[in-house]
């Protein structure tokens, strides 16, 4: 019997806001990391998922979608982060939607154009269209794309072809020793795993009021009397948006609170008990500063 070989890399997904890189990566890893709505923009941070199996460990890494508005702070800072990860990994996998190029697309092949990375497709979505066939005039565009070493028609949702795609980038990664311990799945704590559950049932019941001026930060997370304790203070711009967040007698801010606690308890397999504030910090999401202190760091 020969030895195992070990491989081990970082996979980036990149690619234009709302074409489905989160549930990509949680189908990947197995388990919901990344926070996913069908709002674009809903993942701000890069989030590493990590997963071991016998002899390959994959460290995915999920990213802000690029887009083309940069005159905000929060535009900027998430632009940053996806454009640092393609120059820092193995395998860069851009994802599209397979119902159509857009002009988004092209902004992001402008940015991985002179990355080193090996450069894979995923051509997500494709369980919407009616007929295959419609994917022919896109899958033509993509193979004329120069130094792309695969593409792969996937659906995240359905998990069709997943297993292919996990072949072919287990195929590319060079051999290596795990960086990580065999049973880490991430690099973020479980205090910003909980904040991001949050942000994600307010932008799924809110994302028509509020998509964008919304933030939550953890104030408290710890066991007491066998119960998780985890208080958060959604943060706000506008005093109007506090109201929409409360509800009528505080019916939203209950609705969002039960919603939150269950998620966490079927992660953690545990009690938890969730509090929620809701404070006003006018215009955190074009003040550099006021981001950073709402963990928003440059730290990639």
């Amino acid at each position: 019997m020969g030895e195992i070989v070990q491989r081990c890399g970082y996979v980036a997904f990149v690619g234009r806001p709302n074409v489905g890189k989160s549930t990509l990566l949680n189908r990947l890893v197995g388990q919901k990391l990344c926070i996913t709505s069908r709002k674009p923009q809903t993942t701000r941070h890069r989030v590493l998922g990590i997963k071991t199996t016998d002899d390959t460990q994959f460290i995915f890494v999920d990213t802000p979608g690029m887009h083309v508005d940069n005159k905000h702070a929060m535009n900027r800072y998430m632009n940053r982060a996806a454009k640092t990860a393609v120059h820092d990994v193995d395998i860069v996998v851009f994802v599209i939607d397979g119902t159509g190029w857009t002009d988004g697309d092209d902004l992001v092949l402008e940015r991985i154009e002179h990355t080193e990375a090996k450069v894979l497709i995923a051509v997500n979505k494709v369980d919407k269209l009616e007929k295959k066939e419609a994917l022919l005039p896109l899958m033509q565009k993509l193979s004329a794309i120069e130094n792309v070493t695969d593409i792969i028609p996937v659906s995240a949702t359905k998990g069709d072809n997943i297993d292919t795609l996990e072949s072919t980038l287990k195929s590319l990664l060079p051999e290596s020793e795990f960086f990580f311990d065999e049973e880490q799945v991430t690099d973020r704590s479980m205090r910003f795993i909980a904040a991001e559950l949050i942000r994600e049932k307010l932008i799924r019941r809110l994302g028509k009021e509020l998509p964008y001026s919304l933030t939550v930060e953890i104030e408290e997370y710890e066991n007491k009397e066998g119960m998780l304790h985890v208080g958060a203070v959604i943060w706000v711009e506008r005093s109007g948006q506090k109201a929409i967040v409360i509800g009528k007698d505080g019916s939203m801010l209950k609705e969002i609170g039960r919603q939150s606690r269950l998620d966490l308890e079927k992660m953690l397999d545990e009690k938890v008990f969730v509090r929620l504030w809701v404070k006003v910090k006018e215009g955190w999401s074009d003040d550099s500063r006021a981001l950073r202190s709402l963990g928003y760091t440059d730290d990639f």
